[in-house]
């Protein structure tokens, strides 16, 4: 892994995209957005993540020697564009939308304002950051929002997509609520709680059960978790952990944080026994852990049964969001500054898909709150420049189905903006919290949607929607390329 320069982590197109624009002497500043346009597991929001891996990029973007080299043997490149790039830094704005925060479709997550050969170069590895993050974040929220306040412990490190995956996917499955995670290096790089059990070869790697047991619990006494289904959970895994559990208090060792960890058979019928059993030796209020092959859906049918669970433990399915392994955050042009007035010529991408037609100019985000709720009411896609007072009553409308509108009274909401700028003239302005300090912003941030949107089954609709100037710029650029095509 090449932890800081990363400037090759790039589709080669990019470069020869560059190497077009600088022989046509076409450096024009413009404005890509990136942003995507279906939430994940079809849900009702997604988890932004992954910022600032994202900044880091950019700080540390720059061409090598090596790198001069290699792209020199690939004989596509010449001499004088290989030269640009041995001086290459970025020098544009970027503006992003901060980790742990709330997001929907078709807004703008990371709008990059920069001469054209920069903003092509950096697409691809902002998209596979701020993709593979938000991604494990988003399903970390919904796994997290299934345990209903129990914690979750991610370890799927061994069942990740490589190391990369495994680090940051741990990184982000915190942010989204995890309690911790079992990757080490992940604790280190990022200050984040570590956790863990053992494995079924340490009981097997002893005589009999009870040896291993007795044996773990004296080496860590103040976390002393017990895997009970080795060999029978009911028969032997839990009468054992029991029978530790009362040598322990017996010898006046204090059962802070103890319990059983349960890894295979029917979850919900096993849990249910092994609490009566722990409770009838005075143990009600040790943790009654569970893996094996979890998500938030098993979770969720696993409390309707009334499981005693308390802890959870979710490995490949969350390190690989397994049921929808992909993001799908695009990135495309969006405006090009006219040198002669200064100002933003708004651009479009037409598509047969409607879903795929590209929202023109230079814009923000604003997010409108309920007053009285802090509730989510909708969100608006507006041009930079224009300003709105929540002290007067608002009409927003739906910019596909524009019949669906909504009057919002002045008086009755709050309005945040969403896109903060983290970088300017190639440097940093933005400071990112730490990872913790993220897991809680981003519980703040789910508090703020209705439990409606935040259910897996057909979950209530967030609005994204058009500003009334954006929407008739839009719809004159359509009706403008229409006209074109029928000439």
């Amino acid at each position: 892994m090449r932890a800081t320069n990363l400037t090759l982590l790039t589709d080669l197109y990019e470069l020869t995209m560059m190497q077009g624009y600088f022989k046509n002497h076409n450096n024009q500043t413009v404005i890509f957005d990136m942003f995507y346009r279906n939430n994940p597991c079809d849900g009702g929001f997604a988890i932004s993540a992954g910022l600032e891996q994202m900044i880091e990029y950019i700080e540390n973007l720059r061409f090598t020697e090596e790198d001069i080299e290699y792209l020199r043997s690939l004989h596509i490149f010449e001499e004088d564009f290989l030269e640009y790039l041995s001086d290459f830094h970025f020098t544009g704005d970027i503006y992003a939308i901060p980790e742990g925060t709330v997001i929907f479709p078709r807004e703008p997550l990371v709008k990059v304002v920069a001469p054209i050969m920069e903003a092509q170069l950096v697409e691809t590895a902002i998209l596979n950051i701020i993709n593979h993050q938000s991604l494990i974040a988003t399903k970390a929220a919904r796994v997290c929002y299934a345990a209903k306040g129990d914690g979750v412990m991610e370890f799927g490190l061994r069942r990740a997509q490589g190391p990369d995956a495994g680090i940051f996917g741990a990184r982000a499955a915190v942010i989204g609520g995890c309690a911790g995670t079992s990757n080490v290096l992940t604790g280190q790089m990022f200050d984040v709680p570590v956790l863990g059990t053992h494995a079924h070869s340490w009981i097997m790697s002893f005589p009999d059960e009870y040896t291993a047991f007795k044996t773990y619990a004296r080496l860590y006494p103040n976390s002393c978790t017990l895997l009970v289904d080795t060999y029978d959970v009911l028969k032997s895994g839990v009468p054992n952990a029991i029978r530790v559990f009362e040598e322990m208090r017996e010898e006046g060792i204090p059962l802070t944080h103890y319990g059983i960890r349960i890894d295979s058979g029917d979850l919900a019928y096993l849990s249910k026994e092994a609490y009566k059993m722990l409770s009838a030796a005075g143990f009600d209020d040790a943790t009654i852990s569970a893996s094996s092959d979890l998500d938030e859906y098993l979770i969720e049918s696993l409390k309707a049964q009334n499981a005693k669970i308390n802890s959870w433990g979710v490995g490949t399915n969350l390190i690989t969001s397994k049921d929808n392994p992909a993001f799908g955050g695009v990135y495309k042009l969006a405006a090009v500054k006219d040198e002669a007035t200064g100002t933003f010529i708004p651009k479009i991408k037409l598509s047969e898909n409607t879903e795929k037609v590209t929202n023109p100019g230079d814009k923000t985000v604003y997010r409108i709150y309920g007053k009285s709720t802090g509730k989510i009411k909708a969100d608006l896609i507006c041009l930079k420049d224009e300003v709105f007072n929540p002290e007067e009553t608002m009409i927003i409308f739906d910019p596909v189905d524009t019949w669906k509108k909504t009057k919002v009274l002045g008086g009755t909401y709050e309005l945040k903006e969403l896109l903060v700028p983290v970088i300017k003239g190639g440097k940093r302005v933005y400071t990112s919290p730490s990872v913790m300090e993220l897991r809680a912003f981003c519980q703040q941030e789910q508090n703020t949607l209705w439990d409606e949107s935040r259910r897996f089954v057909n979950p209530q609709k967030v609005y994204v929607d058009l500003s009334q100037k954006l929407y008739d710029i839009k719809k004159d650029l359509l009706e403008e390329m229409g006209s074109k095509a029928l000439d």
